[in-house]
């Protein structure tokens, strides 16, 4: 669904949320491959860390919630690179969350996050990749936004509301030669989510996420989830009458 990525060799590639977890390792894998990273977070220490044993790396510290940030940051990047081949934003924000739990504030630092940061994401980067003609974008969406689940009250919509807008970018995009990638991983052992106090079913390592994800992004795809034998089984689940549905979850979660 979208044209293969062969070799990494000179990509230029902007990771937004590369400090830690999968951002931190897809960034360095591809550099590992050859491409040119910028690594983009709040913790600029975290990513000149990584920067230091890459020479093609660029540490490029940001806050995705602040526009005139992420503007600042892709006028450096241009002057220094001239043209993006490829933009991930894997940076978000996670809080457990049930209606007996339910706080405003900690919904709307969710949602801002997740929603508002990547829509400010595509403000600043979509008049490039339209101009070039060329280029991609994968954003990081989750499981959790395939359906309803429990502790998942303000994380989960937030995440499908990733879903809904990569579907709806595929059909703008794809036409004008623009790829887009729709990556929803399931459990990974990152700091985000280290405090989970349920069982993580097929829990995954961030070295192992990165791996998945670069595959899916080298095979050209548009749904890009791992590991499927979790994923596939969740995107089965959302099929069922929602009786079904709910009794299942219940079951599994106990919740």
């Amino acid at each position: 669904m979208n044209p293969r990525i062969r070799d990494w060799q000179g990509k230029r590639v902007w990771i937004i949320g590369a400090s830690t977890g999968i951002g931190a390792e897809v960034a360095r894998l591809l550099l590992t491959k050859g491409a040119s990273v910028a690594l983009s977070a709040r913790n600029g220490e975290q990513l000149r860390h990584i920067a230091q044993v890459f020479p093609q790396a660029l540490a490029l510290p940001l806050d995705m919630t602040d526009l005139v940030s992420l503007q600042t940051a892709h006028t450096q990047l241009l002057a220094e690179w001239h043209q993006l081949d490829l933009v991930l934003v894997v940076a978000g924000a996670y809080n457990e969350m049930r209606a007996d739990s339910f706080n405003l504030a900690d919904a709307n630092h969710v949602l801002n996050v997740n929603v508002r940061g990547v829509y400010q994401c595509l403000e600043v980067v979509l008049p490039t990749l339209l101009k070039q003609g060329s280029g991609g974008i994968g954003i990081v969406g989750s499981v959790a936004g395939y359906s309803g689940l429990p502790k998942a009250l303000a994380y989960g919509p937030s995440k499908a509301a990733i879903i809904n807008l990569c579907e709806s970018l595929y059909v703008d995009l794809h036409p004008k030669n623009i790829g887009v990638y729709m990556i929803n991983p399931g459990f990974v052992a990152t700091p985000m989510t280290a405090n989970n106090d349920f069982e993580m079913p097929a829990l995954m390592t961030a070295p192992a996420a990165a791996q998945a994800l670069v595959r899916g992004l080298e095979r050209g795809e548009f749904h890009i989830h791992f590991p499927k034998r979790f994923t596939n089984w969740l995107r089965l689940a959302r099929l069922l009458p929602y009786r079904s549905y709910f009794y299942l979850v219940h079951k599994v979660t106990g919740l």
